[in-house]
């Protein structure tokens, strides 16, 4: 990291895991206090006390860096954003999808609960993945034989969730990168498929699992996709706490869950054919740098995240931190130096880890044979399987 990075990002990372680490206590005393005494107690608390540190997140992108996410749909859809559960899927492009996610559902007034499928190693991340862990994420081991089980049972668990919540699933299976498109498209030419050019070819069991556990108590599905205009540089979590500005725009269709087709072989063609129009429509986003097939409405950039941020937090911090050093001394001796230069060493490691953490995965394509089976979307699951 470079020095003027990190003279940034080390004061922000100061702040984010002070004050992560205390919502991760009162999330934990809420956890072995309340939580058996009353579940649905424990979830409308630990709602407004996850949103408390989302909204750190949220404020790095909407005044700290400026980066303007632009919401393209209907008015029915905007309405109901935020009021009903909502199955989440989206293209998996940039390095902050997971961030624009949680804007939007800020926006929608539903960010404490908003929940999304991780791969199992995002939850031992100190704070964001300790909350997420208490805000009952679902974490997965890219492993169908384990995962099919730990999806059921999460979503099961979700059936009685006392508020609206989204549940967001990159059904990619991955990030975007050109090395596992040139993969994608390689595979699609070998067996007849439609040849991707801006998104990966969609891993459908856990969807399938997703709608079929989901089907009783969710009644939209939202496809969700993500661009950046050609005149904006795309954005990563190192721009952001540089404080570059970038433009995001966001697509958002709302699909009934009671209209979905009822197999499921049908479902995961409905999501490939879901994903074949979500290339075209990324196609036509970059010939025109816009989504001009639904309206641009007008989310605003909330002042809660300000206040929260800067003056809550920032306050509580500092006045902690200030009163700490006046009753130990810290500075006042070698071993105080030294202990605080380990701390700070500490957090830039973990602001590290974290930049690291949100970029996209280096791969090289795997060139496989196609396997031959009974049918496409046999053939698509072990190739996509052995892919990941």
């Amino acid at each position: 990291m470079a020095i003027a990075a990190a003279a940034v990002v080390v004061p922000l990372g100061l702040l984010f895991f002070a004050s992560g680490l205390l919502v991760n206590l009162i999330q934990a005393i809420c956890y072995v206090v309340l939580r058996p005494v009353s579940k649905n107690l424990y979830r409308r608390i630990n709602r407004v006390v996850a949103e408390l540190l989302w909204l750190e997140l949220v404020w790095l992108i909407d005044w700290w860096a400026g980066v303007k996410v632009q919401i393209f749909t209907d008015h029915e859809t905007f309405r109901l954003m935020g009021k009903e559960h909502a199955l989440v899927i989206s293209n998996h492009r940039s390095d902050i999808d997971w961030l624009v996610g949680w804007v939007s559902a800020q926006r929608s007034g539903c960010l404490g609960s908003t929940l999304a499928v991780m791969k199992k190693s995002s939850k031992f991340l100190p704070v964001i993945g300790w909350s997420m862990w208490f805000s009952e994420y679902l974490f997965l081991e890219r492993s169908w034989a384990k995962d099919e089980s730990t999806l059921k049972l999460g979503i099961q668990r979700l059936s009685d969730y006392p508020l609206p919540f989204w549940l967001a699933l990159f059904v990619e299976g991955t990030r975007f990168t050109q090395a596992k498109l040139l993969a994608a498209q390689e595979y699609a030419t070998s067996t007849g498929l439609p040849v991707p050019r801006n998104v990966l070819i969609p891993r459908t069991k856990g969807f399938v699992s997703a709608v079929s556990h989901m089907r009783s108590f969710v009644p939209a599905i939202y496809d969700v996709t993500v661009a950046v205009p050609k005149n904006s540089p795309a954005p990563t979590m190192l721009r952001l706490f540089k404080g570059k500005p970038s433009v995001v725009h966001v697509h958002i269709k709302r699909h009934l869950m009671k209209e979905m087709p009822e197999t499921d072989e049908a479902v995961a063609q409905w999501c490939r054919d879901i994903f074949v129009a979500k290339d075209a429509l990324l196609d036509k986003h970059m010939a025109e740098d816009t989504f001009s097939d639904k309206e641009l409405q007008d989310a605003g950039r909330p002042i809660k995240s300000l206040l929260v941020v800067v003056i809550s937090w920032a306050c509580l911090i500092v006045a902690g931190f200030l009163k700490f050093l006046q009753r130990s001394s810290l500075l006042s001796s070698w071993k105080g130096v030294a202990f605080s230069a380990f701390g700070l060493a500490v957090v830039t490691a973990l602001m590290q880890i974290l930049i690291q953490f949100s970029q996209s995965e280096r791969s090289n394509p795997t060139k496989i044979a196609p396997v031959q089976s009974k049918n496409k979307g046999e053939q698509l699951e072990a190739r996509n399987d052995k892919q990941q």
